[in-house]
């Protein structure tokens, strides 16, 4: 049984198969007893789903649901390096938010992702960090910084 796998078919998601790195790089690396996720971006497919700056070409809430994708890449990453069932529970959770300087609802976006992973690891739930950037790899709305860890 996959407790985190089974509370995220549950709430009706679906974990994707891991993204592919963009660059030279592995997508996780671990220490100890924690996993170190690299920047984790809202793809699916292979293919952004979704380009631009939240606040200007983009609603929060579609910045909110390339948050949500961005969260489900990184469980499928931890899921393919350790095992779902082997992670306790997200430590820190960082979200780059591609915006202009005007922009204020850091928060509302972040909530995206951090909904999934407290979906995933309730009761546990994670520090968390959210700010604006001016741009995000590929044109990308959101990425994800993550520290899980392990059991």
């Amino acid at each position: 049984m996959n407790e985190p796998l089974d509370r995220l078919r549950d709430a009706g998601l679906r974990l994707p198969e891991a993204p592919r790195p963009l660059g030279s790089y592995v997508p996780a690396f671990r220490a100890g007893g924690l996993l170190y996720l690299s920047g984790m971006l809202p793809l699916q497919d292979g293919e952004p789903v979704a380009t631009g700056l939240v606040g200007q070409d983009l609603d929060p809430g579609a910045g909110r649901a390339a948050a949500q994708v961005a969260a489900l890449n990184a469980l499928a990453v931890a899921h393919a390096e350790v095992g779902l069932e082997a992670v306790a529970a997200v430590v820190r959770l960082a979200v780059h938010i591609a915006c202009p300087p005007a922009f204020h609802g850091h928060a509302a976006v972040a909530d995206g992702a951090s909904r999934v992973f407290d979906l995933a690891f309730a009761p546990a739930r994670h520090a968390r960090l959210a700010f604006g950037a001016a741009s995000l790899p590929a044109g990308m709305p959101v990425e994800l910084d993550v520290i899980m860890a392990l059991r």
